[in-house]
């Protein structure tokens, strides 16, 4: 795990790199209150069908992707936010190269 200090500024989108065919991960912060990831997402890779225990809140730093909630897609795209509700299908699809922050608030 990466250790994240107070009072200094990160880039989230340097703290992880592409990887051809694959989907890279970095926890950044791991606490009882929740957690904040990053994610390098090649073209054609994806996340399927799940459900999460609490809200969590997606932050697109680089390219875009389709994220579907409830069956229903949006395309998120670099800068821009989206909330994945608890206990609500969803799934995320990159048609091209993607990186996000992943925060989950328990």
């Amino acid at each position: 795990m990466l250790k994240i200090n107070a009072a200094e500024v990160y880039n989230f989108s340097a703290m992880v790199d592409y990887q051809e065919g694959s989907i890279v991960s970095r926890e950044i912060i791991q606490k009882k209150s929740g957690t904040i990831t990053v994610f390098a997402f090649d073209a054609g890779q994806g996340l399927s069908e799940h459900k999460a225990p609490f809200d969590a809140l997606v932050y697109i730093l680089d390219g875009s992707a389709e994220i579907f909630i409830d069956g229903k897609m949006f395309k998120v795209t670099k800068g821009e936010v989206i909330i994945l509700p608890l206990d609500v299908i969803h799934e995320l699809k990159a048609k091209e190269k993607f990186k996000m922050a992943l925060i989950m608030i328990r």
